[in-house]
């Protein structure tokens, strides 16, 4: 994970009494409970830093998109709201959801409001802290290909001249004309069983143009003109109602049970300790109320032999070892003795085993350059120091790290490798751990990102790295097309070793805007990453970005601010959920007919026990599922939703290996066989 954090503070860690735990337990199953229901009518999806994403009827989502779009006079430069390009701010107060954000010298005050089935509206705030000349500012609206290549868009009182109805199928460019601007009091897209429209408080100007990305179509509404004047202040209010064909038809899918693939561990998670003051109970609540199989904490690298050449083992013998290295221990001491493997992972380094100025990590990264490299001509002193750490921890703590890896170094967070470099630090550091007699492992890769799938290739191109490699690793905040997983789970098959997920989450920059962490969207789409992540890379194991108070998966007791009782989120059931599947399965193939609803299987054939998640992306519908094992007759089914936190809403009986039962909407489901 690379958000910056000041790592000053020392910790200390306690235990939350277990008697205490258990009665807050049922309280806190009220209060999340008590809190979705406040939102149980809420159906527009606004992300946090603006867009719009649809608007769900009876759990379907009507699918578009919206964005704030600032274009310079020759739309050359293009700047658009959209996930880590500003520093927004959400907040939620009942129905209405607003994001304050901005885009160079404009500011953006948005509120959303649902108003009834299927409409919101929108009300904008536009402010300019320079005078600017622009193309304009424009409210942009994606309209996605596969649903709308066939339909048309149709303008609502257009002015004079202007065309009353485009066929999307027919633009092609993908740059606004300057020449035919229409006015229009508003448009309405329709096409293949859905139907938008979009009206506006005004007659504004409208264009239409083929997306960048070709895969879609885009409406832009001219929101301010050409010459913005600095403390300008711009006020629209946009109503939005869609409507359309809800699709229940039945989801058909197909468990290949016969046919086991990898071995799956279970659901692990991250404890870097980070929030002295609320990750000790966020971390004992995780721990007491659900399994989890992997684990990964920090070694402050830099804390542990802040001097080039000072002695820190024997500095920790003397009763010496800084509160920082001796929490992040103890951390790895309590994780291990539950049974789990421990990844310990360096998120920075002392200041003498680099080449260059700490600051290097954070000064240039308005240029794209992150992290800084380690000093080559102390890589010895680099091995012994790192190693002395892994083996004082196995001596001194009982714990004996399965892998080690730098954090993100294909991008700098904040040690930073090229391809080379990794597959060199795997193969030289690797040897000296063997020769200190450590059984620990590198991990290949730990990417920040699925996308830079690249940096592991010179790795995996050397057979001499391969004997020292315990797992392959990337993170999930970005680029999870099913195309880019394949490409993990195939090199994990390659060297025929695990493939961990070693930070699981789909923002990285959320902690800018922790009300989004209690949101429905944020819950669902989390867990549908996570899914079709197990049903492409079979890994070992998805570690969760934390089970601390860092993007907790908990509220209340001081976390971001929040009041109240230790309260679960829905994220927190959706992983207790996801966490269920027992010890010891393998991973099954599935397929469905319906691309809303998402998969993923496991199975372990001698002790009998299956579990299959399905998280469905839509309204209501049967589920049929075949392909299940002959001598399994009974599921218990567990559903988690706005409403519901890992609830078991009843039971299904397989025939032949055939089972029907009612798939809910908008929610992630849990079968899991009884005996």
């Amino acid at each position: 994970m690379h958000k910056i954090i000041d790592m000053k503070t020392i910790l200390t860690h306690s235990e939350v009494n277990k008697l205490f735990s258990k009665y807050i337990y049922a309280f806190c199953i009220a209060g999340f409970q008590f809190i979705s229901l406040i939102n149980a009518s809420a159906q527009t999806e606004v992300m946090a830093w603006g867009n719009i994403t649809g608007i769900r009827i009876d759990g379907q989502l009507m699918e578009f998109e919206t964005s704030y779009t600032v274009a310079d006079p020759g739309w050359t430069i293009i700047n658009a709201t959209g996930r880590e390009r500003q520093r927004p701010k959400y907040d939620r107060d009942g129905n209405k959801q607003t994001v304050n954000t901005k885009i160079g010298a404009i500011g953006i005050n948005q509120i959303v409001e649902d108003t009834g089935s299927g409409k919101a509206k929108v009300s904008i705030s536009l402010t300019s802290d320079s005078d600017s000349t622009l193309a304009g500012i424009f409210y942009t609206i994606y309209l996605p290909e596969n649903k709308f290549n066939t339909g048309s868009v149709k303008l609502i009182r257009p002015s004079s001249g202007g065309k009353a109805e485009i066929h999307l199928g027919s633009l092609t460019d993908m740059k606004p004309s300057n020449t035919s601007k229409p006015t229009a009091t508003g448009f309405i897209a329709e096409a293949q069983g859905i139907k938008l429209e979009f009206a506006f408080d005004a007659s504004l100007p409208v264009q239409l143009k083929k997306a960048a990305d070709n895969n879609g179509f885009q409406v832009l509404v001219s929101l301010a003109g050409q010459k913005i004047k600095k403390g300008s202040l711009i006020k629209r209010n946009i109503d939005i109602t869609s409507s359309g064909e809800i699709d229940h038809s039945p989801a058909e899918i197909f468990v290949d049970s016969r046919n086991p693939g990898r071995r799956y561990d279970g659901f692990g998670g991250n404890f870097r300790l980070q929030n002295p003051a609320t990750d000790p109970q966020v971390i004992d609540y995780c721990l007491n109320n659900m399994r989890v199989a992997w684990s990964r904490v920090e070694m402050p690298w830099g804390f542990w032999q802040p001097e080039e050449n000072s002695n820190p083992v024997d500095a920790a013998r003397k009763g010496n070892l800084n509160q920082r290295v001796d929490a992040a221990m103890k951390m790895a001491q309590r994780l291990s003795s539950m049974g789990m493997p421990v990844i310990v992972s360096a998120w920075s380094a002392p200041n003498w085993a680099i080449l260059g100025d700490p600051m290097d990590a954070f000064r240039n990264r308005s240029k794209g350059i992150y992290g800084y490299q380690l000093d080559p001509a102390k890589t010895d002193k680099i091995y012994r120091s790192l190693a002395d750490y892994l083996e004082y921890m196995k001596n001194s703590y009982g714990v004996e790290a399965v892998m080690f890896s730098f954090n993100e170094s294909d991008l700098g967070i904040n040690v930073r490798h090229s391809g080379k470099e990794h597959a060199e630090f795997i193969k030289g550091f690797g040897e000296y751990l063997s020769r200190r007699g450590l059984a620990t492992r590198l991990l290949l890769g730990d990417n920040s990102d699925a996308t830079t799938f690249d940096f592991i290739i010179p790795s995996l191109n050397d057979p001499e790295t391969h004997k020292y490699i315990g797992a392959v690793s990337f993170h999930s905040w970005r680029g999870c097309t099913d195309e880019t997983l394949k490409k993990w789970a195939a090199a994990a098959k390659q060297l025929n070793l695990p493939l961990i997920v070693a930070e699981g989450s789909t923002d990285a920059a959320a902690w800018n805007y922790p009300e989004i962490f209690s949101e429905e969207s944020f819950a669902f789409y989390e867990i549908n990453l996570y899914t079709r992540i197990l049903s492409i890379c079979q890994p070992a194991s998805i570690l969760q970005w934390q089970l601390t108070a860092d993007y907790s998966v908990l509220t209340g007791a001081g976390i971001f601010g929040t009041q109240g009782p230790l309260t679960p989120t829905q994220r927190f059931w959706n992983l207790k959920q996801l966490a269920s599947t027992p010890v010891g399965a393998f991973s099954l193939s599935t397929r469905t007919n319906k691309k809303s609803v998402c998969t993923a299987a496991f199975g372990n054939r001698t002790r009998g026990e299956y579990t299959i998640h399905i998280v469905n992306n839509g309204a209501e519908c049967k589920a049929v599922i075949s392909g299940l094992p002959q001598d399994i007759a009974v599921y218990e089914i567990y559903v988690t939703d706005k409403v519901k936190g890992m609830e078991k809403t009843g039971e299904a009986t397989a025939m032949n290996g055939k089972l029907e039962f009612n798939l809910n909407k908008a929610a992630f489901t849990t079968l899991i066989s009884k005996h």
